[in-house]
C-alpha cells in the first residue's frame, strides 16, 4: 500500500490504460532518493495485469558500459532482433554485443530499439519501466529518450525513474515531493513518544524512506525521547548514516561482502564469492535487509545503501576491494569481463600505470565497435591519467576529446582538448583537437569564433599537412558564411589558395562560397557550378554530398538540390549517419519551398528539427526553426510564421547567426508582403545583410520599395538580383529579374516577358507571383479582360499551393476587375485535409512503401505508421491502400 500517492497512481493508470488501448504513454518521476520513486514503478508493475513487462536499471558501476542498461531491458526480447530491418537489426546487435558491426550512428539504435518495443507489444501492450536513470549509461539513455520521444501508436508504456541528472528533454514529467504529515504519521512504527514522532517528521521532510530507516536507526534512548537538538545534514544524507550505523554493527565478513557488492555493481555472486565474499557475510547482510538475494545475483535494497557501505569504508579496503574484483574476472567468459577488469584495475590504481593505462585503451577500442562514443571519451580519459610519458597523455586526451565531440558533449570535448599538451605533432591529432575545439565555439558561441580559430591555426598545420589545412581551411569558409564575415572568407580563401597540390571541386566549390560571400557573384558562380556536376558528385560521401548540395541554393538550382538531397538522406538513412540528416533535411526543405512543394517542405524541416533537438545541434535548430517560419510565410500562417521566426531570431541573435537571421527576417518580410503591408515588409527585409541569402530575398525587397511608394529604395536590391541572376542564368532567376525591372520600370513588357520565361522554369509560386503583378498592371491599364487572363491564372496556382494570403490578393484583384471569384479551396489538393505527418506517411505509401520502409524514413515505428493511415483513409473517402496512387496524383502540384 501507497500512502499519500493516490494522484500519482491516477497518472500511472491513465498510461497504462493508454498501452492497453493500443496508444503509447510516456512518464518521467522526478524525485530525491528515497522520495518513493521505486514504490511507484512497483505499483505500476503490478497493475500491468495482462502486459509484456520489461524492467532495467542504472548503475553507477556500469555508467561506463555502453549499453549496459539497453541489454538489461531487452535482454528478455532479443530473440526477436531478426523481425527488425536489416540495417536496424545490425546496430543493434552490434551495440548489445551480439554482432561484430558497429552501429555506425547512436540514433540507428534508437530507431531500431523503438521498433524492438514495438514488435514485443505484439497484439497487446507492453510496460517499461526503467530505474535509476540517472545511471544509466550515456549509450543507452540516447537509445532509450529517442524511442520514448517517439512513441505513439505502439500500445507501450514506458515509465522513468530518476534523480536529478537525467537530461530527457520533452519528456513528460511527474515530480515527486514529500508526503504530507499525515500519509507520512501513517510510516511511522507505533508506540514511539509524542516528541519523537514530531522530531521524526520534522527531519524526513516527508521522505518516505527516511521515515521507514531513520527510526530502526535509533539507539533505546533515542526513542526514549534524548534526541539531540542539531540536525542539518539532507534527508538523503541522514538516511545514509542511518545505513552506515546498520552497517557499523554487522561482523567483519558481512561488511567485507557488503563492500565488494558495492564495488562491483553487477551483483554475479560467482564474481563476488571469487573477490573474497563469503556466503554466510552475504546472508549476514540480507538477514538485516540491506540486501536481497535473487536465485544467483544481489541486489541493494535501495542505492543509498550501496552508497553507505561503499563510503564507510577506508580507501585501502575499496582500492583492496577494487584489486580482488579485477582479479576474479580475470579468464572470465563474459562478454563484458575485460571492461569490467580493466576499470576495476583503473579504480585500485592511485599513481601512473602504463599496463593499466593499455587496457582501458582496450576498453574504448571496443566500446568504439559498440558505438558508445561517451565511454570510449571516459576510457581514454582515465588512460590518460594513467599515462607515464606526456606524449602517450596527450594522444589519449586527444582521442578522448574527439569521442566526447562525437557524442555530442561538446563542452566535455573542448576541455579535453585544452588539457591535451600544445607541443602535439601528429597532424592528424593537431587537426582533431583544432576542430573539437572550433566546433564547440561554432555550437556555443558565433561561427566567427570558430573560423577564427581554423584560420589561426593553419600554419602549425600545414607545416605539416597540406591536405589536412585544406580540409580545416573548407570548414574556415563554410563558419564565415554562416557568420556573414567576408574578412574571414577572404582570409580563409587566400590560405586554402596558398595550398599547395590541393585540387577537388569541393574545394573550389568553398573558394565559390567564400567569393559568394564577398559579393563576387560571376567568380562564385562559376567556382560553386564546377563542384556540382555529375563528374565532382561522383564517388562522394555524405559530408562531401551535403556540401555539394548546399552550394546548389545559391546557384539558384533548387531542383539539383532537392536531388541531391534525396540521396543524401536515403545514404543517412541507410548508413545510420542521423547527424547529417537534419543538415540534409534543411537544405531539401528549403528546395522544395523555393519549388513551391510546401507541404512537404514543412515535413521535411519539421522532421530536421526534431532530429537536431534530439542531437542538441543548437544552430542547426535555428536555421530549421527560420526556414519553416519562412515556408510558412509563403502559406499565410500569419501566427506560425512569426512565432517561428521571433524564436529562430532570437536564437541565431545569441549565437551570431546571420543566415539563419537573414531567412527569419526574410520570413516575417514575405509574410507581410503576403499581406499586401509593404512598408512592414520593406523594414524587415531591408534588415538583411547584403550577402548571402539576401540576393535570394533580394526581389521581394524591391516590389516591397516599389509598392511602399519608395521606389529609390528598390535601386540596390534591384542592382545585386540583376547581376546575380545574370550570372545565374536560370529560367526562373531571369523571369524574377524581369518581374523586378517591370516593376521599377512601371513596364508590361518585362511583365510578358517574364511570364513567358517562367513556362521554362520550376518555382510555380513565382510564376504566379509575377502573374498576379502583371494583372494589377494590366488593369490599372484598364486592360480588364487581360488582367482577368492571368489574375486567374495566378489565384487557381496560391490556391493549389495554399499560400492563403497572395490567393487573397489575387482574388481581390480579380473582383476590382468585375469578375466573381470563387470561395477560397486547395483546387486539386485532396491531401490538404490531412496533418503534415499523415500527408508525408500518405504520399510514402502511394509510392509503394511498405509500413516498415515508412518507419524507416520518417523515423516513427510501423505501428505508428499503420496509425497515420487509419486515420488517413476516412479524411480522404477511401478504404484501400491501392486508392492511395490516384489520389495523390491529383494532389500534385503545377510545374
Amino acid at each position: 500500500m501507497l500512502h499519500g500517492r493516490s494522484g500519482e497512481q491516477a497518472d500511472l493508470d491513465r498510461v497504462l490504460a493508454l498501452a492497453r488501448g493500443g496508444r503509447s504513454g510516456v512518464l518521467l518521476i522526478r524525485g530525491p532518493a528515497g522520495i518513493g520513486k521505486s514504490a511507484l514503478l512497483d505499483y505500476a508493475a503490478r497493475g500491468a495485469e495482462g502486459m509484456r513487462v520489461l524492467r532495467s536499471a542504472g548503475a553507477e558501476s556500469e555508467a561506463t558500459l555502453p549499453f549496459a542498461a539497453l541489454h538489461l531491458l531487452l535482454r528478455s526480447g532479443l530473440d526477436r532482433i531478426p523481425a527488425l530491418p536489416d540495417a536496424q537489426a545490425r546496430a543493434l546487435s552490434g551495440a548489445l554485443g551480439l554482432g561484430d558491426i558497429a552501429p555506425a550512428n547512436r540514433f540507428l539504435v534508437g530507431l531500431a530499439t523503438l521498433n524492438l518495443l514495438s514488435e514485443l507489444a505484439g497484439d497487446g501492450a507492453l510496460l517499461c519501466l526503467i530505474d535509476d536513470a540517472q545511471w544509466i549509461d550515456p549509450a543507452s539513455m540516447d537509445a532509450l529518450v529517442f524511442a520514448a520521444r517517439r512513441l505513439e501508436a505502439e500500445g507501450v508504456a514506458m515509465i522513468f525513474a530518476a534523480r536529478s541528472g537525467f537530461p530527457a528533454v520533452g519528456l513528460p514529467e511527474l515530480r515527486l515531493g514529500g508526503l504530507d504529515d499525515a500519509a507520512a504519521a501513517a510510516l511511522l512504527p507505533a508506540g514511539l513518544p509524542p516528541q519523537v514522532r514530531e522530531r521524526l517528521l520534522y527531519e524526513s521532510a516527508g521522505n518516505p524512506l527516511a521515515l521507514i530507516e531513520l527510526p530502526a536507526a535509533l539507539t533505546a534512548e533515542q526513542r526514549a525521547g534524548r534526541l539531540s537538538p542539531v540536525g542539518a545534514m539532507p534527508v538523503a544524507d541522514r538516511v545514509q548514516e542511518a545505513f552506515q550505523a546498520q552497517i557499523a554493527t554487522l561482523a567483519e565478513p558481512a561488511r567485507t561482502a557488503l563492500l565488494i557488492a558495492a564495488a562491483d555493481g553487477t551483483g554475479e555472486i560467482h564474481t563476488l564469492v571469487r573477490a573474497g565474499a563469503t556466503l554466510h557475510g552475504l546472508e549476514a547482510a540480507a538477514h538485516r535487509h540491506l540486501i536481497e538475494v535473487r536465485g544467483a545475483v544481489v541486489g541493494f535494497r535501495h542505492p543509498l545503501i550501496r552508497a553507505a557501505a561503499y563510503q564507510s569504508a577506508p580507501v585501502t579496503a575499496r582500492l583492496a576491494a577494487h584489486r580482488a574484483l579485477a582479479e576474479a574476472l580475470a579468464g572470465s567468459a563474459a562478454a563484458d569481463a575485460a571492461d569490467r577488469r580493466a576499470w576495476h584495475l583503473a579504480a585500485a590504481t592511485v599513481g601512473p600505470d602504463e599496463g593499466v593505462a593499455r587496457e582501458l585503451e582496450q576498453t574504448a577500442a571496443r566500446a568504439r565497435t559498440r558505438g558508445g562514443h561517451a565511454a570510449i571519451a571516459a576510457a581514454y580519459e582515465r588512460a590518460a591519467e594513467l599515462a607515464d610519458d606526456p606524449a602517450r597523455r596527450s594522444a589519449r586526451l586527444a582521442a578522448a576529446a574527439l569521442a566526447a565531440s562525437d557524442a555530442g558533449l561538446m563542452s566535455r570535448a573542448a576541455e579535453l582538448a585544452d588539457r591535451a599538451a600544445p607541443d602535439v605533432d601528429d597532424p592528424d591529432l593537431i587537426a582533431a583537437l583544432i576542430q573539437v575545439r572550433a566546433h564547440r565555439r561554432f555550437e556555443l558561441s558565433t561561427p566567427q569564433e570558430a573560423g577564427r580559430i581554423i584560420v589561426d591555426s593553419i600554419p602549425r598545420v600545414a607545416a605539416r599537412s597540406a591536405e589536412r589545412s585544406a580540409w580545416l581551411l573548407v570548414e574556415g569558409i563554410r563558419c564565415a558564411w554562416y557568420a556573414g564575415d567576408h574578412r574571414l572568407a577572404e582570409e580563409a580563401a587566400a590560405c586554402l589558395r596558398a595550398l599547395p597540390g590541393i585540387d577537388s571541386p569541393l574545394i573550389d566549390g568553398a573558394l565559390g562560397l567564400a567569393r559568394m560571400v564577398s559579393g563576387d557573384f560571376g567568380g562564385g558562380i562559376t567556382l560553386l557550378g564546377e563542384a556540382v556536376t555529375p563528374e565532382a558528385l561522383a564517388g562522394l560521401g555524405v559530408p562531401g554530398l551535403s556540401f555539394a548540395a548546399s552550394l546548389c541554393l545559391p546557384l539558384g538550382r533548387p531542383d539539383l538540390c532537392q536531388e541531391i538531397n534525396l540521396r543524401v538522406a536515403a545514404d543517412c538513412r541507410d548508413s545510420g549517419m542521423i547527424g547529417w540528416l537534419s543538415f540534409a533535411l534543411e537544405n531539401q526543405g528549403f528546395a522544395q519551398g523555393m519549388l513551391g512543394r510546401y507541404d512537404e517542405a514543412t515535413a521535411s524541416v519539421t522532421t530536421g528539427l526534431r532530429l537536431a533537438t534530439d542531437l542538441g545541434h543548437e544552430h542547426r535548430i535555428s536555421h530549421l526553426t527560420c526556414v519553416l517560419a519562412w515556408v510558412l510565410a509563403h502559406q499565410g500562417d500569419v501566427r506560425g510564421c512569426r512565432a517561428k521566426a521571433d524564436e529562430g531570431l532570437a536564437r541565431a541573435g545569441e549565437r551570431g547567426l546571420a543566415p539563419a537571421a537573414a531567412i527569419g527576417r526574410w520570413a516575417l518580410g514575405l509574410l507581410e508582403l503576403g499581406r499586401g503591408r509593404p512598408d512592414a515588409a520593406l523594414e524587415h527585409l531591408e534588415a538583411i545583410p547584403p550577402a548571402g541569402i539576401a540576393v535570394a530575398a533580394a526581389a521581394d525587397q524591391v516590389e516591397a520599395a516599389v509598392r511602399s511608394g519608395r521606389p529609390e529604395r528598390a535601386r540596390e536590391p534591384l542592382a545585386r538580383y540583376l547581376t546575380w541572376a545574370k550570372h545565374a542564368g536560370r529560367p526562373s532567376s531571369d523571369a524574377i529579374a524581369l518581374r523586378c525591372r517591370a516593376l521599377v520600370e512601371d513596364d508590361g513588357r518585362h511583365f510578358a516577358e517574364a511570364v513567358h520565361r517562367h513556362a521554362e522554369g520550376d518555382q510555380p509560386y513565382e510564376h504566379a507571383r509575377t502573374r498576379l503583378a502583371f494583372g494589377e498592371w494590366l488593369r490599372r491599364a484598364r486592360r480588364r479582360a487581360d488582367a482577368r487572363a492571368q489574375l486567374r491564372e495566378a489565384l487557381e496556382t496560391f490556391e493549389q499551393l495554399g499560400a492563403t494570403s497572395w490567393a487573397e490578393r489575387a482574388r481581390a484583384e480579380l473582383r476590382a476587375t468585375g469578375d466573381v471569384p470563387a470561395a477560397p479551396r486547395r483546387a486539386g489538393d485532396p491531401l490538404s485535409v490531412l496533418t503534415a505527418q499523415e500527408r508525408q506517411v500518405v504520399r510514402l505509401a502511394a509510392a509503394g512503401a511498405s509500413n516498415r520502409d515508412i518507419a524507416g524514413q520518417l523515423f516513427l515505428s510501423p505501428r505508428t505508421v499503420g496509425y497515420h493511415l487509419y486515420k488517413a483513409f476516412p479524411k480522404l473517402g477511401i478504404t484501400s491502400r491501392a486508392q492511395l496512387a490516384a489520389i495523390v496524383r491529383a494532389s500534385s502540384r503545377p510545374d
